[in-house]
């Protein structure tokens, strides 16, 4: 029986004692009164954790090898309100991988919020080097070999396309089977400064060629400018092999 109710007896037994003999007919009204009386429903963890499940899924789109997530355990004894409408996020400056952390929000019909921790592994290969590399080497095949492994253990931006690292240089220095960085990339030098170039003008239904003298240094698909034969100077694209392509 609810502690209101007791207290409620007792005092009607202290004003009043010859109400004990009537106890008999009281209690059993009393009981059926609170065996009767609402439940407020409480949450159930498994909906949370599918949708810690479902958002991280929606987060991990588009990373490359296969992802696994294992949400962590919710302590069933929080007993938090039935919720209707479950907002999972990441709180400022989690990433959506490693061990992450989601909250979750509720916002119908109570109002309350749960951290859920979370594993995101990314299995993928990734690239690292075959032997020891210099800063300003132009990389090759040969210098790399792949590795699997789980990527939210390594430092950002690992490099896991081949196309993304073959023909690039070196902005740093990358030791015997370390991984390869994005950011250690620098695409080759096109054009430079004052060399002889072969500009392809191409419009519709048109296509010449001639020779200009580049007036910058340009990598690959950044925009140049050269001074033509006749003395103009015009703005086009540097393509590998002192090529600069102007469109019209």
């Amino acid at each position: 029986m609810p502690a209101i109710h007791l207290r409620l007896l007792s005092r009607l037994l202290a004003c009043s004692p010859s109400l004990l003999i009537l106890l008999p007919l009281i209690l059993p009204s009393l009981v059926s009164a609170a065996a009767s009386a609402p439940a407020t429903a409480r949450q159930d963890p498994h909906a949370v954790k599918q949708a810690v499940l479902s958002f991280l899924q929606m987060q991990s789109i588009g990373l490359p090898g296969e992802v696994e997530i294992t949400p962590g355990p919710i302590d069933a004894r929080v007993g938090l309100p039935a919720c209707t409408a479950l907002e999972p996020s990441l709180p400022p400056g989690t990433r959506p991988w490693g061990n992450t952390t989601v909250m979750v929000q509720c916002t119908a019909p109570h109002s309350w919020t749960i951290y859920v921790r979370a594993t995101v592994k990314v299995v993928a290969d990734y690239l690292v080097s075959t032997r020891p590399l210099r800063q300003g080497q132009v990389i090759a095949a040969s210098d790399l070999t792949s590795r699997k492994g789980d990527l939210s253990q390594l430092p950002p931006g690992i490099v896991t396309d081949w196309n993304q690292a073959i023909g690039r240089t070196l902005g740093g220095s990358l030791p015997f089977g370390s991984p390869l960085r994005q950011d250690m990339l620098r695409a080759q030098t096109a054009v430079i400064q004052n060399q002889t170039v072969k500009l392809v003008s191409s419009g519709r239904g048109f296509s010449v060629s001639a020779e200009g003298k580049a007036l910058t240094h340009a990598t690959e698909g950044q925009p140049v400018k050269v001074r033509s034969a006749s003395g103009t100077v015009v703005s086009g694209i540097a393509r590998a092999g002192a090529i600069v392509e102007v469109t019209y």
